[in-house]
């Protein structure tokens, strides 16, 4: 039997729906007229492009020059190197980790829990990191971006928590049959852990795919950019020769480039996140039950 919603709850849920409109209304509306501006000719795009604006004539020329000239393609590849390579060397990192502390039988677990805290709570800082990606010679390529941030004490913490959910008659049963914490971990615990797998994986590359501020310090060299840099270059006008090369063509104008740069660089991430959508909020909820 349904339980009837008293009149406080009611007033509740529409100021929470009537809020979350609105967020999403914030949200949509500048995608879609940067969207729009993408498609848009040259002869229709001028200053007085608004909002609202549907175009007359739709095209995809700026698409598809953007997404055939070389610096898209090396960057784009840069991009997918950086995230799926980082990606894998977090998981390898951050799993075994994980499942080690999530072990309260772990002799001295609780003082590892304080050592790990540390460098989460107190950041060393900008140039002492520099200092080391430096000396150990890793400017230049794409270990200076993947190695610094190959654990996320976060996201260790989350994916801890969700180990320690699940019941250890499972992993006591495989333990008296003999079997050691490896296949504990791989035959029992991975397979059970697919929600916080996905949704641990889905905050790494996430923030490999946005990487921009690293990428600026340590890669000095154009071919190794990734795509936010390229992104950036455009919006700021520094790719000038390419801006050259663009406008030569009739349907395609900066304005419409820089907007069509935009929403291929968020493209990706856009089609990955529904597939995962249901694991995301359950391995964040069940990750973030205990301390």
């Amino acid at each position: 039997m349904s339980k009837i919603k008293s009149h406080d709850e009611y007033v509740f849920q529409l100021v929470a729906n009537i809020f979350l409109g609105l967020m999403l209304v914030v949200v949509l509306l500048p995608l879609w007229r940067v969207f729009i501006l993408s498609v848009t000719p040259f002869k229709y795009v001028d200053n007085s492009f608004g909002l609202f604006v549907n175009p007359i004539k739709w095209t995809v020329d700026s698409y598809a020059q953007f997404m055939s000239h070389p610096s898209f393609l090396i960057a784009f590849r840069n991009s997918l190197i950086i995230m799926f390579g980082g990606l894998a060397i977090n998981l390898f990192m951050t799993v075994p980790m994980a499942y080690a502390l999530s072990v309260r039988s772990l002799p001295g677990r609780k003082w590892l829990n304080v050592v790990v805290m540390i460098p989460f709570l107190f950041n060393a800082g900008l140039i002492p990191g520099y200092l080391v990606v430096t000396g150990m010679h890793l400017q230049n390529s794409f270990w200076a971006i993947i190695i610094p941030g190959a654990i996320s004490i976060y996201n260790m913490f989350i994916m801890r928590n969700f180990f320690a959910e699940i019941p250890m008659d499972l992993k006591e049963a495989a333990r008296i049959d003999g079997a050691g914490e490896l296949f504990v971990l791989f035959r029992i615990v991975l397979p059970l852990s697919i929600p916080i797998m996905l949704t641990i994986g889905l905050f790494y590359a996430v923030g490999h795919w946005n990487e921009f501020f690293t990428p600026i310090l340590y890669l000095n060299s154009n071919k190794l950019q990734p795509l936010p840099v390229l992104l950036r270059n455009i919006l700021m006008g520094l790719n000038t020769n390419e801006f050259v090369e663009y406008d030569t063509f009739s349907q395609v104008s900066v304005q419409s480039l820089k907007a069509a740069s935009i929403f291929i660089t968020m493209l990706p991430m856009m089609m990955v996140y529904p597939w995962i959508q249901k694991y995301f909020v359950k391995g964040s909820l069940a990750g973030g039950i205990k301390g």
